[in-house]
């Protein structure tokens, strides 16, 4: 992309649909939509939206409905002027009708510059469980779709297998480049359907690629290796972010995608696409995001935090100065997520600062102890926090999921671990479960055993 002129993905399809209308846009349950169907949808969907009142600068407010018709209308409410703002799809009608009498009247105003406005506001869940409207320019966009086109190899022939939400930045972000460039997204309803989602591997292609979460991909390898095998060579690239993937999954989709480009990223929906590494075709370092890219800076802040700059940061978040202060100031998004850059100035992330465990006087990662963990033979999910024992006090517990079938021996399972981790970090408690928790977007849900 030409720093020189930078254009809505608006306009990228507008151009798509006068110069190459028939070429496939969108395929979902079985539909397809050429770029020209797309275009002309667009516009009748921006056209209804006016006539029912949407404004420039106003919030159009609606539930993703992961389908074609969500990409109409996240196209339709930037040609009409307005912000888009896409929620879960099982949004609660309270928590929705809460949001549309907050901001449904709101008019965020609009810039001579069209890339300082405001085009999306995405909401969030921060560390204090509150949530928080993230404010994306159109500058924001640009400057991710920029970052992913040249660090990740998108091109107009890539077909990109949307199995994530929309409202979230890690699926979100991925129709960016794709539509910018005149490739082809096809979009799931979600991972639940394994077979939905191999037989989408099924499309005449040799360029198709996709964006996973660590628990997808674990269930992936879990309950997919068959299917891994016929898919591997139409595969041309995978990315993963959002939560940390453990070393063994990563070892394993190399074993499996010999040919594919492995993605680690690093991203939030304030810092925007920072960082990515290919870990295939580079040492397969767990934690490892890579270098920052094009329109991004990282450094990490004398409390061992990352901060980010450049063009891919929030705006802010939405009526919330004294948030927005607190983590954006002077050009940069200081996050909470502790971090190191090694001499290759590559970005390692090493967990968040909330989460660090302190047993003992010394500071544990629980991500550390998950990683050792899921390496055991038989462990499909795990997450480690403190805890109070009449034993043992204040204490690590390690609670866990098995594979179908498999007895997991808790003596040999720390056993494991200690072989791997000094003594402080090792569990004293181990707990079978039947699930791990973990929300919308595929994170551990850490909250929850706080």
């Amino acid at each position: 992309m030409d720093n020189g002129y930078r254009r809505t993905i608006e306009e990228c399809v507008r151009s798509h649909a006068s110069v190459m209308p028939e070429k496939t846009a969108v395929v979902c349950g079985g539909r397809t939509l050429s770029y020209a169907r797309l275009w002309e949808k667009a516009l009748r969907k921006r056209d209804g939206l006016i006539r029912e009142g949407l404004a420039p600068g106003r919030l159009h407010i609606f539930r993703v409905s992961q389908d074609e018709d969500f990409i109409a209308t996240y196209l339709a409410v930037h040609m009409a002027g307005a912000v888009a703002v896409p929620l879960e799809r099982d949004c609660p009608e309270t928590r929705f009708r809460d949001l549309v009498a907050r901001y449904g009247d709101l008019v965020l105003p609009r810039n001579e510059d069209r890339m300082e406005e405001i085009a999306d506001i995405l909401f969030t869940t921060g560390s204090t469980g509150n949530q928080k409207g993230v404010m994306e320019s159109y500058r924001a966009i640009w400057a991710d779709t920029d970052n992913l086109i040249h660090a990740q190899g998108f091109s107009e022939d890539t077909v990109f297998v949307i199995c994530g939400p929309l409202n979230h930045i890690g699926s979100l972000s991925k129709i960016w480049p794709v539509l910018t460039l005149g490739g082809t997204v096809i979009i799931l309803e979600g991972m639940k359907d394994m077979g939905a989602f191999f037989r989408a591997f099924d499309y005449p292609s040799n360029k198709l690629a996709t964006f996973m979460v660590p628990a997808s991909i674990r269930m992936t390898l879990q309950l997919g290796k068959d299917e891994i095998g016929r898919i591997a060579s139409k595969t041309d690239f995978i990315e993963t972010g959002g939560a940390a993937i453990p070393q063994s999954d990563m070892d394993a989709l190399c074993r499996l995608f010999p040919t594919t480009r492995l993605y680690n990223t690093y991203a939030s929906t304030e810092t925007g696409i920072v960082c990515t590494y290919d870990y295939n075709h580079n040492a397969c370092l767990a934690g490892c995001t890579g270098k920052a890219m094009r329109n991004a800076e990282v450094f990490i802040t004398p409390e061992g935090t990352i901060a980010c700059k450049g063009d891919t940061l929030m705006s802010g978040y939405l009526m919330d100065d004294a948030a927005t202060a607190a983590v954006l100031h002077d050009g940069t998004m200081f996050t909470n997520d502790l971090g190191e850059i090694d001499r290759e100035g590559r970005l390692h992330i090493r967990g968040r600062n909330s989460d660090v465990m302190n047993i003992g006087g010394y500071k544990v990662s629980p991500l550390e102890v998950e990683d050792a963990a899921m390496a055991f033979p038989g462990i499909a999910d795990c997450v480690c926090f403190l805890t109070e024992s009449p034993i043992f006090g204040t204490a690590i517990k390690l609670l866990y999921t098995a594979k179908d079938g498999v007895t997991i021996d808790k003596r040999s399972l720390a056993r494991f671990i200690a072989d791997r981790l000094e003594g402080y970090k090792v569990p004293r408690i181990f707990q079978q479960a039947a699930t791990i928790r973990h929300t919308y977007n595929g994170k551990t849900d850490r909250k929850y055993y706080k």
